[in-house]
């Protein structure tokens, strides 16, 4: 296959510094006019057996994993083999590639050569910054010979595809793996007596019990003191709602917050699939998206995996009414919904609050948001300009406004979690075994 020869960069800059060159000698030596076309013909002829030295391209490959985590780094290779060519600079790729793995819609890598194969190799490790299927559309490969003047180039059309999970390194944790394996919904599931509010049997009431306990009926029955043994709820229903709407599509660390709360709820109901309870999710903007069949099985965790990978980003307003309306609708039986939102107004706020008050009705409500680091800081700040005092006004104002809404909502009867993205999902995992062991869902 042959492939055009091109001057480099390096030639136009020849080309730039010796056009004064070509005026100083056409004004003080006329005569000598000859010298200049003459040395461009040199400098064309330099450039072609530079491109020739350069060598032929055998093959080319580039590779990538099928599959990733948003969030977390993916290996993006190059391999490239030549024939005949002089040493030289090293060639460089260019690929045009989707912004879910770069922000530019381009990569570039440097290739290096490796003499265990005799080819050239080149890595790079994105990070992906949303969710989805991220093309990989073109490529530029582009070397050129040992004196940096001609080069060659090719251009190949690309059909090749990562897809991009949500992130699931919280549940690969040795913390986690080490909890499930020791807690009471551990890796083996078994009755846990002394908890919950489903009856399991009488046992004989030992100094240090809960006085609760004592079944006063079986006791005076038996002329001693018996205690009940409660065995903790099961198969309890949990959904996992997520607001698709723009505030959540807004970055904290890098990502956006759906992103950080679809990583919060998965791990979370991976514990809960560990407990035997049931888990769905739920995704919603102007209008619903998505919602998934109850899973009751860890072997089923997948399905919950594809789903939330499929959860869009929308740059549109929540319907909470028609939202919240269609979940209640769908549910038979009272269950866990864990609400993961935010809000950036005050209009927006109150329709949410109606919403979930209505909700609250029929089922048990744990409203999740992620901590506004950059708005306290804002309100925080030591203001030196009139600028700065409006900043700090303003994010003062909405943090007071996000408190009022957030109390509201505790007065209606609904848990809520606010706390740094980093920790949403420990203290959701806390949350919900408290109310587990409470036996509140039921």
């Amino acid at each position: 296959m042959n492939f055009p020869i091109l001057p480099t960069g390096r030639t136009a800059w020849l080309a730039a510094l010796a056009a004064p060159v070509a005026i100083v000698v056409a004004a003080t030596a006329p005569g000598a006019w000859v010298i200049v076309p003459a040395a461009a013909v040199s400098l064309m002829l330099l450039v072609m057996l530079d491109g020739t030295l350069a060598g032929r391209l055998v093959s080319w490959r580039i590779i990538h994993p099928a599959d990733c985590e948003v969030g977390e780094p993916v290996k993006l290779g190059a391999l490239a083999e030549f024939a005949g060519r002089a040493s030289g600079s090293a060639p460089k790729i260019v690929l045009q590639v989707d912004t879910r793995l770069a922000d530019t819609g381009c990569a570039q890598m440097q290739l290096a050569y490796s003499t265990d194969d005799d080819s050239w190799h080149g890595e790079i490790e994105p990070v992906p910054t949303r969710r989805g299927t991220a093309s990989i559309d073109q490529m530029w490969l582009r070397w050129s010979g040992p004196l940096g003047l001609g080069a060659r180039q090719i251009t190949h059309v690309l059909d090749q595809e990562i897809r991009i999970w949500p992130d699931l390194s919280p549940i690969r944790s040795p913390e986690l793996q080490n909890y499930l394996r020791d807690a009471q919904f551990g890796l083996i599931a078994r009755r846990i007596r002394g908890e919950g509010t489903q009856f399991e049997a009488l046992s004989e009431y030992h100094p240090g019990m809960d006085r609760r306990r004592i079944d006063w009926k079986a006791s005076a029955r038996h002329t001693k003191l018996f205690a009940r043994e409660n065995e903790s709820e099961r198969n309890n229903q949990i959904v996992f709602a997520f607001d698709c709407g723009h505030a959540m599509c807004e970055p904290v660390a890098g990502l956006p917050r759906i992103d950080r709360a679809v990583t919060a709820a998965l791990t979370a109901s991976y514990v809960a699939l560990k407990g035997g309870d049931r888990a769905a999710l739920f995704g919603f903007a102007r209008r619903p998206k998505m919602m998934t069949p109850f899973v009751g099985d860890t072997r089923a965790f997948y399905q919950l995996q594809s789903a939330a990978a499929g959860l869009d980003y929308h740059a549109e307003e929540p319907n909470f009414t028609l939202a919240l309306a269609s979940l209640t609708a769908a549910l038979q039986r009272r269950s866990l919904i864990i609400l993961f939102t935010d809000f950036t107004d005050s209009t927006g706020a109150e329709m949410m609050i109606e919403s979930v008050g209505r909700l609250v009705e029929k089922h048990l409500v744990l409203f999740v948001t992620i901590e506004d680091a950059e708005l306290a800081d804002m309100a925080d700040i030591e203001p030196g300009s009139v600028d700065d005092l409006a900043v700090a006004v303003t994010a003062d104002t909405l943090a007071r406004q996000r408190a009022i809404v957030l109390q509201r909502l505790r007065q209606m009867g609904v848990d809520i979690i606010e706390a740094p993205w980093d920790q949403i999902g420990y203290r959701l995992i806390d949350s919900y075994l408290d109310i587990k062991r409470s036996g509140a869902i039921g």
